[in-house]
């Protein structure tokens, strides 16, 4: 795995706690559409908080958590928002491609089995027998053999069916499948505007079942980091402002989504952010650590339950290969208030 030089450790250290060059332009991929979640970087941008930094952002909706990485490794995106443990698994597949995640964001992944009361599954062993939908590119069902292996379910009793992402919440509303792969946040809430009653959704988050993984992260071209650590460090400092602000003010915050995202409505997409915020964000291990950051062990431990499903084609990576904590600010900066 390639790892940065210790000149770009260097270069932080002189400029992290200046802004980098003025009207850097910068764009950002996000993972899926302008939805109550991608607050925090919409209100970085309407409170000047990427401006003060000298950044000129622009961001743009992804394809899901999954496919966008490979936008950045190809320099499409200096930087995106996606997910951390396909991260680990593209870093093994293409081992010449620089990409590392530089801030966490979900600490707790919204990584969800979805369905309906009606089918009758209440806990993972119940999805034998039945229909799992699974978009291909969706970052919950890349965490499948894993929290199948977890669970002791016996995958050849689950039909799964590749279904696309605008079809995937109507199918299951519609009893087409049993069950779906998603995000929580995303599949709950679409359901809801599918008019089903909110009683009626039953949502198994995958890290109450056995997963100890991460979510989607900030993660970073690296020969872009390497010419512009500056740049990366205002970004990541920016972000975090962001963040912090957004988890105090999820009412105003959600105001800067919704000034790109006319069709949307305000009321759900306000739910579906303080979701994110309660379950993904706001955790426990940030509230007292920061935001931003990992634990390293529990990324280790993370990578090897990647292991038991997943064999790496090349030595299987540490932490340090995956996340570096090079462009975050003290962690006196990056606590939630």
């Amino acid at each position: 795995m390639r790892r940065f030089v210790k000149g770009v450790v260097c270069a932080i250290g002189l400029t992290l706690a200046a802004p980098a060059f003025a009207e850097t332009d910068i764009k950002f991929a996000l993972d899926w559409k302008f939805e109550g979640p991608s607050a925090p970087y919409f209100v970085a941008i309407d409170k000047g908080f990427y401006k003060a930094e000298g950044l000129n952002v622009t961001i743009d909706s992804g394809p899901g958590s999954v496919a966008g990485i490979a936008r950045v490794a190809a320099g499409t995106y200096p930087l995106g928002f996606f997910d951390i443990n396909s991260l680990v698994k593209f870093h093994d597949q293409n081992p010449d491609k620089g990409v590392k995640a530089v801030m966490m964001v979900y600490d707790t992944p919204p990584f969800a089995i979805v369905t309906l009361a009606k089918t009758g599954i209440t806990k993972p062993k119940d999805l034998e027998g039945k229909i799992l939908g699974a978009p291909a590119p969706d970052g919950a069902y890349a965490q499948w053999k894993a929290f199948v292996k977890e669970n002791a379910i016996d995958a050849s009793k689950v039909t799964v069916e590749n279904v696309g992402f605008p079809v995937r919440e109507p199918m299951l509303a519609d009893g087409k499948v049993d069950a779906i792969t998603g995000f929580s946040f995303s599949s709950y809430f679409n359901l809801l505007q599918k008019g089903i009653k909110p009683e009626d959704v039953k949502v198994m988050l995958m890290a109450d079942y056995g997963l100890v993984l991460y979510g989607n992260a900030v993660i970073v071209n690296e020969a872009f980091a390497k010419a512009n650590p500056a740049a990366v460090a205002g970004f990541v400092r920016a972000t975090i402002k962001g963040i912090i602000y957004t988890v105090a003010n999820p009412e105003d915050a959600i105001k800067s989504v919704m000034k790109r995202n006319e069709t949307g409505d305000e009321k759900v997409e306000l739910a579906r952010l303080k979701m994110a915020i309660k379950d993904n964000i706001a955790t426990e291990w940030v509230t007292k650590n920061g935001v931003g950051g990992i634990d390293r062990d529990r990324m280790n431990k993370s990578i090897d339950q990647i292991a038991v499903t997943y064999d790496f084609k090349n030595k299987q990576p540490v932490a340090v290969d995956i996340f570096t904590d090079e462009f975050l600010p003290p962690a006196a900066e990056r606590k939630l208030k």
